[in-house]
């Protein structure tokens, strides 16, 4: 009984385990349609900066023209790599399909609706 036991757990535990880079598992679908500040960025920059980049800070990102004006900023800051001291958002990142939104959002004109 305890040669079956462990027979299915190492099964488990190598199926479980997986080779792949974080690059390779995590979300990098192409995003295809038209990025907006409103619809898209906005949630992202209240759930990932506003805790640091609030009204009255030293650069504020609390409305859509904060965030316009800074996008060469926050691209540099949030595409650095971990471990650099100037990576946004201090002491996390944001996923790639977070970044691809700023990316996209650029690229498509800086819409705000």
């Amino acid at each position: 009984m305890k040669k079956i036991l462990y027979l299915l757990s190492s099964a488990a535990m190598f199926i479980a385990c997986d080779s792949r880079t974080y690059e390779e598992i995590s979300d990098n679908t192409p995003i295809t349609a038209t990025v907006k500040y409103n619809s898209d960025v906005k949630s992202i920059v209240d759930n990932n900066c506003i805790g640091c980049h609030a009204a009255g800070s030293f650069k504020p990102l609390t409305t859509y023209t904060d965030v316009k004006n800074n996008i060469d900023g926050i691209l540099n800051r949030i595409q650095r790599p971990n471990g650099d001291p100037g990576k946004m958002p201090q002491g996390g990142s944001l996923s790639q399909t977070q970044i691809n939104t700023f990316i996209k959002w650029k690229a498509d004109g800086l819409a705000e609706n």
